[in-house]
Order: C-alpha cells, then sequence, then structure tokens
C-alpha cells in the first residue's frame, strides 16, 4: 500500500486531538476503546494504549482521535504519535479486525419523498461517508463501488450520498412505487454485509479530507467566505433534510453574481431551483447588506 499522510487537527477539548487519514481506515463504522483490552479487536489502539499518556482511543471513517491523561500536554508528543500512526498504516497495519468490523445492531433503511418527484432519500441508521459525494454516472462513481453497484439499475440518474443517507434520483422510464422497495432492499443488504462504501483514496483524490476543504476556503475573498459560512449555517441544514445540497461556486465582485451548484434531490426540480435562488439571494442581501447581489443556482 502506498504511504499514508496524517495530518493534525485540535478539537474543542484540550485533551483530544484528531489524527487525519488521506483514506480511509474503517468501513463506515466507528470503535471506541477505553483500555488494552477492550482493544483485542484494534492491532492499531493496542499499540496506541502501550504510550503510558494514551486514556481513551477512538477510530472512525478516517481518522483516530486520542484522548490524552494530563501527564503530558499534545504539543510535546503530538508529532511522534503522528509519525507512529503514519508508519503504522503505511506498513499494512490493520486498523481493526473482521471480527470488530462486523455490524453490532440490526441495519435500518427507510425511504422519504424530496420536492423533487424525481428524487427518493434512502435513510440508514448507519453513518455511511464522513463528507457528501455526488455522482451522475458509472464513470464517475469509480471511487465509491456501492455507487457503482446502484448503477447498474439501469433506470438511476443521479447518486447522492452525504451521513447517513442516500438520494436517488431516476429517470422517468420507472415509478418509484415499482423500484422502492428493490433499492430499500439493496442498500440495507449492501450495508449490513459491510461492503466497502468508498475506496480508501476517495476523499484524497476527490478532495475531500478536511485539509482539502480547508485550503479551498482559505483560498477565497472575504466575501466569498461570509457567503459559504451564511450557507453553511442558514441554508444547507434545511436542503440537507430534504435530501439535497448546496455547494458555493463563486462569486464575482464586479457583477455581483454568486454561483451556487445545487445538488442531489435540489438538482433537476424547476421549484427547488427557483424557491432556493430566490431564497438565498434574499438573504445574501439582507446579511451582507448589498441589494445588488444576485444569484445563479446551477443544477448539478
Amino acid at each position: 500500500m502506498a504511504s499514508t499522510k496524517i495530518t493534525i487537527h485540535t478539537t474543542s477539548n484540550d485533551a483530544i486531538l484528531k489524527f487525519e487519514a488521506d483514506r480511509f481506515l474503517t468501513n463506515h463504522n466507528s470503535f471506541e476503546f477505553n483500555n488494552i483490552d477492550e482493544a483485542k479487536d484494534s492491532p492499531l489502539a493496542q499499540q496506541l494504549f502501550y504510550l503510558p499518556f494514551v486514556k481513551k482511543v477512538y477510530i472512525a471513517s478516517n481518522f483516530v482521535a486520542i484522548e490524552r491523561y494530563n501527564i503530558v500536554e499534545w504539543e510535546d508528543v503530538q508529532e511522534e504519535v503522528a509519525k507512529q500512526i503514519e508508519d503504522y498504516l503505511s506498513n499494512d497495519g490493520i486498523v481493526v479486525t473482521e471480527e470488530a468490523s462486523k455490524p453490532k445492531a440490526a441495519v435500518t433503511v427507510y425511504a422519504e419523498s424530496t420536492p423533487n418527484p424525481n428524487a427518493l432519500k434512502f435513510v440508514c441508521n448507519k453513518v455511511l461517508v464522513p463528507s457528501l459525494y455526488e455522482f451522475s454516472s458509472i464513470e464517475e462513481a469509480k471511487p465509491s463501488p456501492f455507487a457503482t453497484e446502484l448503477f447498474q439499475f439501469p433506470f438511476i440518474k443521479n447518486i447522492f450520498i452525504d451521513k447517513n443517507y442516500v438520494s436517488i434520483t431516476k429517470y422517468d422510464v420507472v415509478e418509484w412505487d415499482e423500484i422502492t422497495l428493490q433499492l430499500r432492499e439493496f442498500i440495507k443488504s449492501y450495508v449490513e454485509q459491510g461492503k466497502t462504501i468508498l475506496n480508501d483514496d476517495a476523499p484524497q483524490k476527490l478532495e475531500k479530507t478536511e485539509e482539502a476543504i480547508e485550503r479551498k476556503f482559505e483560498a477565497l475573498d472575504d466575501t466569498s467566505k461570509n457567503i459559504v459560512n451564511i450557507l453553511e449555517e442558514y441554508v444547507k441544514p434545511a436542503v440537507a433534510s430534504d435530501g439535497g445540497n448546496i455547494e458555493f461556486k463563486s462569486y464575482d465582485e464586479k457583477s455581483k453574481k454568486v454561483s451556487v451548484l445545487l445538488q442531489g434531490a435540489c438538482s433537476g426540480c424547476p421549484s427547488s431551483t427557483f424557491t432556493l435562488k430566490n431564497g438565498i439571494e434574499n438573504m445574501l442581501k439582507e446579511m451582507l447588506g448589498d441589494s445588488a447581489i444576485t444569484v445563479d443556482a446551477i443544477n448539478g
């Protein structure tokens, strides 16, 4: 396996530090270990518990979070810990055993309607991905074995995966009542079997790591940053509940035009496009104090 890169991130708790990998470490499962005995199914966690200051180890998706005892400060040991995790993963070290990865609870999947009549939201009681991914073709879906298999259904037009749900947009050739049960059972079975949702290198290839997202944000001008923050706080939670997403694309200082991308269930829905465009436009005008702002909503 290629070498793994670890980046260090602070958390709201001074005692806990997050070590993020540039690939996935677990298959949409998370694990918490309070001591070396509990960590018997995680060789990586067991190795970390040999460090005398490690109090708790938490492993999920693409990161390892460690809580320390107060006998040391993180600034004195964090580089050494990051290097140890990096070396372990780069040498094909086992993160968790198959036994630990087996689902501990039954998987449930239910379907929710969305404002888009051609899109349905399938909600799972398991975390599927750490951040959102959208695929419009089987070619685009290469980083996701899950999406690739879904595209084997000929009636699927678009797949949008976020946290614990997948929004599926269909072609007009079939009605939802003909395919909903089939899709729900497929998703439930896939997750229950612990099959791969995303390839290990998907976050890195698609620039979805926290580091890449932060770097992209820091490169924006101040107005664009304000727009992104407004979308994150006031718009995204509402559209996520409808199985979609709004992604900031650009802001032109001269024309005052903001371009956003509609994803998931929001994409291709005439009512969503009109409602969101006007709603976002009015919100930005008010919150940024600029009546000249216009919004261009692009379907993903």
